[in-house]
């Protein structure tokens, strides 16, 4: 029994994460899943003013991070109502946030045919997907498809990056960028997968804390923080390099922690190549 009366009714979406539901608030089921929902929003909104700032701010440019708020939008409303149809919005965002990313990557520097022949085919594998998923409640196929165009994105970004960014200390500091959104998406997935199927020990351990100690072990709360940081990265490395852009260093500008985690990982390496330097016999 819940400890408030839910001010959405009962729950009609076939999955429901380990935080407990409307604990905080009736007009919120799980609260903190629904706050940490909106890190999305925000990289999303922060793309978007970076954009302006610089004056290039082109709808095609821009899409990427409508879907990133998208995606904070739908998740929030799933993890605030527990309905069926906000499920299928927060899933559905997901794919209309890597669809066109994997568009603009394939696609880049291709054939006006080739362009075309890859939108048909993804228009036509994401149709397939989202009516499947959503008329058959199948699950397996969303969650497949949707890892399978994260990989591919992550694959082709980096075999791109190299034939790009000419520049040296550039290539290094998007190549850390880049490995650092991978290692927080993985990260995520980690700490998802530890949500769902240690969800009564989490729970033990979130009861033995109290608040608000226990926020720091609602996983899939984080799950959301750490694959936030990823797509972010993710958007903004694949704007960078098929915008032309890629003799400018972006690192600096990008959104919290991205420019603290690239300075902290280059001074590692720097004092790793400081230290294989005075170990070499003169």
């Amino acid at each position: 029994m819940h400890a408030i009366e839910p001010f959405w009714g009962p729950q009609t979406s076939y999955l429901n994460f380990c935080e407990e539901d409307y604990v905080i608030t009736r007009y919120v089921a799980e609260f903190i899943n629904t706050l940490s929902s909106l890190i999305y929003c925000s990289f999303g909104l922060f793309g978007l003013y970076q954009l302006s700032q610089r004056k290039q701010g082109s709808f095609s440019r821009c899409i990427p991070y409508y879907g990133l708020i998208g995606v904070g939008v739908c998740s929030a409303g799933y993890h605030m109502t527990l309905k069926y149809h906000t499920q299928m919005s927060d899933e559905l965002s997901m794919h209309l946030l890597t669809t066109p990313l994997l568009y603009r990557i394939l696609t880049f520097q291709k054939t006006e045919s080739y362009t075309r022949r890859v939108g048909v085919i993804l228009s036509i594998l994401f149709t397939i997907v989202m009516v499947t998923h959503m008329i058959m409640d199948e699950f397996l196929l969303h969650a497949v498809s949707f890892g399978a165009a994260v990989l591919l994105i992550t694959i082709k970004t980096i075999k791109t990056i190299p034939q790009q960014i000419h520049d040296s200390d550039i290539r290094l500091n998007i190549k850390i960028v880049s490995r650092f959104g991978l290692i927080c998406f993985i990260s995520g997935y980690a700490l998802w997968l530890v949500d769902n199927f240690l969800c009564l020990s989490l729970t033990s351990v979130r009861s033995v804390l109290g608040m608000p100690l226990a926020f720091l072990f609602e996983f899939h709360g984080w799950w959301h923080v750490l694959t936030g940081i990823g797509g972010y990265i993710a958007v903004a490395v694949v704007d960078l390099i098929t915008a032309g852009e890629a003799g400018r260093d972006p690192t600096p500008d990008m959104a919290f922690p991205v420019p603290l985690a690239t300075r902290a990982i280059r001074g590692l390496i720097n004092r790793k190549g400081d230290g294989n330097k005075k170990g070499n016999c003169p």
